[in-house]
C-alpha cells in the first residue's frame, strides 16, 4: 500500500493580499485625491504603480520570513511569484507614466522613499505594528497625491500641500485608532497624544489655507475628526468592534478627500 502525501490548499488571497484594512484607506486616499484634483493618464499610472507597491509588501514579508526560518512551503513559492509579478507591474506602470510626462513628477515619491524603506524594514523584521512604521507608512503613501497632481500639470508649490493635507489627516488617525483599540481592550491610555496630533494637523491645514495653498472647506472635516477623537477616547464612548472603528476611519478619510477636492473645485 503506497502512502499518499497531501499538499495543504493555499488560498491565493492570503498570499496575494494584505489583511490590514486601515492600510487600504491610507493607500487609496492620496491616489483618489490626486486624480480628483488633477486627472491624467500619467497620474492614473502612478496611482496603479503605488497600488502594486503596496501589494508587494505582504508576499515579500512572507517569503523573507520563510527563508529566514530556513523553511520552504507551498506558500513560499507563491509569495515569490507574487513579488515578481507585483514588481514587474510597478516598473511597467511607472515606466508608462514616465513616457507620458517627465522625471520631475516623481520628486515627492523620491522624498518619501526613506519613509517607505523604514516601514519596509519594520515589516521584514516583524515589527510593523510598532508606532513608528504605523505613523511614517501613511505619510510616505501620502506623497502619491502630490506626484499625481504634478503629472496632471500642477506646479510643485501647488502639489505639495496635498501631501500635507493627507499627512495631517493620517497621523492623528493612527494615534486615535491605536488609543481607541487599547481602550476597547480595557487597557489604560492617555488621550492627549491623539488630541494634540489632531490639533496640530488641523492647525497645519488652517495655515495652508491662510497662505492660499489649500482650500478652507476640508477644515470642517478636521474639526469633525477632532470631535470624534475627543468623544471616542472619553468615558462617554460606545464600545464597538475593531472592524467598525477601521471602517469608520476609511469613511472619515474619504470625507477629507471629498471636501478637499470640492474645495479646490469651488475655490473655497
Amino acid at each position: 500500500m503506497t502512502a499518499t502525501t497531501t499538499t495543504p490548499q493555499i488560498k491565493l488571497k492570503t498570499v496575494a493580499l494584505p489583511a490590514e484594512h486601515g492600510g487600504w484607506g491610507f493607500l487609496l486616499e492620496p491616489i483618489l485625491l490626486g486624480l480628483l484634483v488633477a486627472p491624467s493618464w500619467a497620474g492614473l499610472l502612478i496611482g496603479l504603480g503605488m497600488f502594486a507597491m503596496f501589494l508587494t509588501r505582504h508576499p515579500l514579508k512572507m517569503a523573507v520570513n520563510d527563508r529566514r526560518r530556513g523553511r520552504r512551503y507551498v506558500r513560499t513559492a507563491l509569495a515569490e511569484r507574487f513579488v515578481v509579478a507585483y514588481s514587474a507591474a510597478i516598473l511597467a506602470f511607472l515606466a508608462g507614466a514616465l513616457l507620458l510626462t517627465d522625471l520631475t513628477v516623481f520628486l515627492p515619491l523620491a522624498l518619501a522613499l526613506p519613509l517607505m524603506v523604514i516601514q519596509l524594514y519594520y515589516d521584514l523584521t516583524n515589527r510593523s505594528r510598532s508606532v513608528l512604521p504605523e505613523l511614517i507608512g501613511p505619510v510616505g503613501l501620502a506623497a502619491a497625491s502630490s506626484s499625481i497632481a504634478l503629472a496632471g500639470g500642477w506646479a510643485l508649490a501647488d502639489a505639495l500641500p496635498l501631501w500635507g493635507i493627507i499627512a495631517a489627516r493620517a497621523v492623528p488617525s493612527v494615534l486615535y485608532v491605536r488609543a481607541r483599540l487599547r481602550l476597547e481592550h480595557g487597557k489604560p491610555v492617555s488621550a492627549w497624544p491623539s488630541l494634540a496630533a489632531h490639533l496640530l494637523g488641523m492647525a497645519g491645514v488652517v495655515l495652508l489655507a491662510a497662505l492660499g495653498d489649500a482650500p478652507w472647506l476640508p477644515i470642517i472635516v478636521f474639526v469633525l475628526l477632532l470631535g470624534r477623537a475627543a468623544l471616542g477616547l472619553s468615558s462617554r464612548r460606545k464600545s464597538v468592534a475593531p472592524k467598525v472603528i477601521g471602517f469608520r476611519e476609511i469613511a472619515y478619510g474619504l470625507l477629507v478627500v471629498a471636501s478637499t477636492a470640492a474645495g479646490y473645485a469651488a475655490g473655497i
